[in-house]
């Protein structure tokens, strides 16, 4: 175990992530494989993107560094799918209060991102958790890549489903865990 967890008395954590977070705990996961006891990865960022998911977000990262980026990220935050007007308001205030280079940034590293070589090292047992799945073939190409990936889908609910639909998510991650620890 990394020295790091031993002096937070981690032991073993279940380690959690949305989005951009589900893609560094896929990172952490496959930096160090004795560390998490389990992965959730509720939507997270393309782990295995395809070439138009790369070309995609190139240019989106481009477009935030023009001189019209703060209207791009906030058109890019309000199609996330949020079904609640006022949850949808404090995600794109939320979103949108980092430094725009800084989310550019992140942005190009999602692109840079080995997703794939990452979750091949991936020992934990792993959750997927997506919003829909017709939008996110993904799922099938990354259990070829890790075979004991379990998914779990959400009706009615965008990006930010555990957010919108706790009900769903909540249940899921349980069962989950219940299975696997």
């Amino acid at each position: 175990m990394p020295r790091s967890a031993e002096k937070w008395g981690l032991n073993g954590p279940v380690v959690i992530g949305h989005s951009l977070g589900g893609m560094i705990g896929v990172e952490l996961a496959a930096r160090h494989p004795s560390l998490p006891r389990a992965l959730v990865l509720v939507d997270p960022g393309p782990i295995d993107p395809l070439p138009e998911t790369v070309k995609l977000f190139g240019s989106f990262a481009v477009q935030l560094e023009g001189p019209c980026g703060e209207d791009v990220r906030r058109l890019y935050v309000q199609d996330m799918g949020t079904r609640d007007e006022d949850l949808a308001r404090w995600i794109v205030d939320l979103m949108c209060a980092a430094p725009l280079p800084t989310a550019a940034a992140v942005i190009r590293g999602v692109v840079a991102w080995n997703g794939v070589g990452a979750l091949g090292l991936c020992v934990a047992p792993t959750l997927l958790l997506r919003a829909t799945f017709g939008a996110n073939p993904d799922a099938i190409r990354l259990r070829a890549i890790k075979p004991d990936l379990q998914v779990g889908i959400t009706v009615g609910a965008g990006h930010f489903h555990q957010l919108e639909v706790p009900d769903q998510v909540n249940p899921m991650i349980e069962r989950f865990l219940a299975s696997v620890l």
